[in-house]
């Protein structure tokens, strides 16, 4: 299958309307990929929190309509990264959404793990509770966001779960890149999965984005990396290679916890 991980430039001094329509336009040049990744909150901006309240939106609001349009044009299934969501009692979350190639919403996913230490994410956005999985035509998808990455307990959920492909958007910093590199090729070692981690570049509120984007394959070698400046990050995997790793080092029988 062929994937592909935009790694955005947010300009927060563009209008949301026009950031969300270039990223729409971006998907729609991928026609003929499977699977197509946006970054974490790449419309309001990952780190620009004081934009977050007046972007908030339902998961059928404005920028879920657009990716869902730009999904069904290219037919290809869309990890639209993620949103801020405002559910019907006000609350917000980090929502993450996934597209089928008919522009069906097939799964979305609230971020448990906040980031900020009772500032910033953590301060603002609702904690998500439930792991989600979705199953595709080219294996089973686990969705986690950025932060969610230091937590390794959550994955072993994900892969109890079936998950055999996990998709990872991010705003990760730059200052701890090499911390992203590392857990993204740890995540996929230790479960024995492609991890498909797509970051944000440039700079959002201040911020320098680390970039980096990256697919994994399940032996944790890199199969593809995007470098700092903003791209997209094409790479050709077979997922049946999780099934093969899986046989041939079967580390994953002798757990014993979990």
């Amino acid at each position: 299958m062929r994937v592909s991980l935009i790694q955005l430039d947010v300009d927060l001094a563009v209008p949301l309307a026009d950031r969300v329509a270039e990223a729409a336009g971006l998907v729609r040049e991928r026609a003929g990929d499977h699977l197509v990744v946006l970054p974490e909150l790449w419309a309001v901006g990952g780190w620009d929190y004081a934009a977050w309240d007046a972007g908030a939106e339902p998961l059928d609001g404005p920028t879920a309509h657009a990716m869902a349009d730009a999904a069904r044009d290219a037919g290809v299934w869309l990890h639209a990264g993620s949103i801020v969501e405002r559910d019907d009692a006000g609350a917000r979350y980090n929502t993450s959404l996934l597209f089928g190639p008919d522009g069906g919403l097939r799964a979305s996913y609230r971020k448990i793990h906040r980031f900020g230490f009772d500032s910033g994410e953590a301060a603002i956005m609702g904690p998500g509770s439930e792991t989600v999985v979705c199953p595709t035509p080219f294996g089973t998808i686990g969705l986690a966001t950025c932060y969610d990455l230091r937590f390794p307990e959550m994955f072993r959920l994900l892969l109890d779960a079936g998950a055999e492909v996990l998709v990872v958007p991010a705003a990760w910093p730059a200052r701890r890149v090499e911390h992203w590199r590392l857990l993204a090729r740890a995540r996929a070692v230790e479960n024995q999965v492609f991890v498909l981690a797509c970051n944000t570049a440039g700079s959002q509120a201040g911020v320098a984005q680390g970039g980096h984007s990256v697919v994994v394959d399940p032996w944790g070698e890199i199969v593809a990396e995007a470098g700092a400046d903003g791209r997209v990050l094409t790479a050709e995997i077979d997922t049946a290679l999780v099934a093969k790793t899986r046989n041939d080092f079967p580390v994953l029988k002798d757990r014993r916890f979990g």
